[in-house]
């Protein structure tokens, strides 16, 4: 049975690189809550005149808090079919082999092992590489805030992804390049 003082004694290294308004979660392996988690998106639209939002599904994943808290690891799955507008026709042409291609790609990966997580002066970095369309690049996460529950967490990050990075590149002018990403993902301990 640990006490006040063991535990604040193994948490000691977690605060060292996480800003006080964020608390990090308990050390363990935790499992997405796929049903409470959502990905966000912005970008343009004609020309970069009209804002489109839309989201993807996250479709399974995991996150394992280490201590200390950069020998963190975390594996998500993103169905690349979830993509979604609300616009029947766009969402049909980004999931077609001129994008997104999700027929023979069904699955964008996002993956972050040892010394993937720093703390920067507004919240959390936390970077990994991202798999869509069979390309790797590393993105970045920025963690903003993270609520934390003895058996659950969630967390919100954003991110920018330059698509064209990703072999993305139809519709030139017309479609955005960059999309601001916006997760909010709530972990379950396992």
């Amino acid at each position: 049975m640990d006490t006040e003082q063991d535990r604040s004694r193994t948490s000691a290294p977690l605060a060292e690189i996480t800003p006080p308004e964020i608390t990090p979660p308990g050390l363990g392996r935790y499992e997405i809550d796929t049903g409470s988690s959502t990905i966000a998106f912005t970008t343009r639209h004609v020309f970069g005149l009209l804002p489109v939002r839309g989201t993807f599904a996250v479709r399974a994943g995991t996150v394992d808090v280490a201590e200390p808290l950069a020998a963190s690891a975390v594996h998500v799955e993103i169905a690349a079919a979830s993509f979604d507008t609300g616009n029947r026709a766009r969402d049909a042409a980004v999931r077609s082999a001129r994008f997104l291609d999700a027929g023979r790609h069904p699955v964008m990966t996002f993956d972050a092992g040892a010394e993937a997580v720093a703390g920067t002066a507004g919240g959390v970095r936390l970077t990994g590489t991202l798999t869509a369309l069979g390309v790797s690049r590393t993105v970045g996460l920025e963690v903003g805030e993270c609520t934390v529950t003895p058996r659950d967490f969630t967390l919100r990050a954003t991110a920018r992804v330059d698509r064209k990075e990703f072999g993305v590149t139809a519709s030139p002018g017309m479609a955005g390049r960059h999309l601001g990403i916006s997760l909010h993902i709530r972990c379950v301990k396992a």
